[in-house]
């Protein structure tokens, strides 16, 4: 079975395609939970009969404002969001979804060509992007890698080295007992850290496993990262001793 859509206004282009049914998804038991926010109806029924036969529990929102508000108040464990959307856009949900909940995954839905919106989305937090018209074999398969990223990689809820600890359930970082301040991506990245010890990690695999999308922009934004990390973390970010840099390869963290 195969869903078309035709291009509207906006310049966006539906088209899906089914795939066979597979074991149903399932968080601590639960059916996993995704919220679809997207403004063109035969797009979210496409969606949510495929979601659906994967065993997903689908939720789902028209414009902008509504994909928000249903965001943070019914918990879904994933979201899939437009950037073309009516009230508000895509990118400015993503904004504040990331600044109020930044641990929810967030993959969005581009119009073919609109590079910016790309670029934009994963500098804001988001954690995959498809480009419209696609497969839903491709998002069902970004859907599911973004939630094996996201899934708890270490039993310890809380990590200790040195004087800092790191809570893994509430993103939060103390330094000798004082709150430290940590973006989305600078948390993810140390939080994928910790669940590698002493495991050398290159650059192409952080983006991989933080950013979802292992060639964006560039391997100096790892670099960018691992810098503001030091400086939170080390006690000199000069000499780390606990953020490694391995020449050629990439980091280890050691602590």
């Amino acid at each position: 079975m195969k869903l078309n859509g035709k291009s509207n206004s906006n310049g966006k282009s539906d088209q899906i395609d089914s795939v066979p049914p597979v074991a149903p998804a399932s968080t601590n038991g639960k059916r996993t939970r995704i919220l679809i926010v997207e403004d063109e109806p035969a797009m979210v029924a496409g969606l949510r009969d495929n979601f659906e036969y994967e065993g997903y529990e689908v939720l789902s929102a028209a414009d902008g404002a509504e994909g928000l508000e249903r965001a943070l108040a019914d918990e879904p464990d994933l979201v899939v969001l437009d950037v073309m959307m009516p009230r508000m856009s895509g990118l400015d949900v993503c904004k504040q979804l990331k600044v109020k909940k930044p641990q929810l995954p967030i993959i969005m839905l581009t119009a073919r060509g609109q590079e910016i919106d790309k670029v934009v989305g994963l500098e804001l937090g988001a954690d995959d992007y498809v480009t419209k018209p696609f497969s839903i074999r491709e998002l069902m398969a970004r859907v599911k890698a973004v939630l094996r990223r996201i899934a708890p990689s270490t039993p310890a809820e809380v990590y200790r080295f040195s004087d800092v600890e790191v809570n893994v359930r509430s993103n939060e970082v103390l330094r000798n007992g004082n709150r430290v301040e940590f973006s989305a991506k600078e948390f993810a990245l140390l939080a994928y850290f910790i669940a590698h010890p002493a495991e050398t990690l290159s650059r192409d695999r952080l983006l991989d496993a933080v950013w979802g999308y292992e060639n964006y922009p560039n391997t100096r934004t790892v670099d960018t990262h691992i810098v503001h990390l030091r400086q939170k973390l080390e006690p000199n970010p000069e000499e780390p001793r606990f953020i490694l840099t391995v020449h050629g390869t990439g980091y280890k963290f050691v602590g």
